[in-house]
């Protein structure tokens, strides 16, 4: 077989608007289908832990904390506006607003 290097990506190199998604999606996913909460919550945490690390490193410390907090309100909101108008028109909508945040604030620049 081939070379099984397990490496992590240095953090500037790292596009956080798709880790954004895959938590709040993917996390949000993985409870729905499997019906363990916590596993989608494992989800979402290890996401945004990945993603912090990479916002530190891109950016400065006031702009990491408010990306944290927007991916953590996203979080939180999804469920009362999923009561609304339905889990997956939430999950979408918090979804594009911490993901575009991500990219605005960290990504591109």
């Amino acid at each position: 077989m081939g070379d099984m290097r397990t490496t992590v990506k240095k953090a500037d190199e790292v596009s956080t608007a798709s880790m954004v998604i895959t938590g709040l999606v993917g996390g949000w996913l993985v409870a729905r289908e499997t019906g363990i909460r916590p596993l989608g919550g494992a989800v979402l945490a290890a996401c945004g832990a990945y993603s912090a690390r990479s916002w530190l490193a891109k950016t400065d410390i006031p702009t990491t904390a408010a990306l944290v907090g927007t991916y953590v309100g996203a979080f939180g909101l999804s469920h009362p506006l999923a009561k609304k108008i339905g889990p997956w028109p939430a999950v979408a909508l918090v979804t594009t607003v911490a993901s575009g945040a991500a990219c605005v604030l960290s990504d591109i620049k």
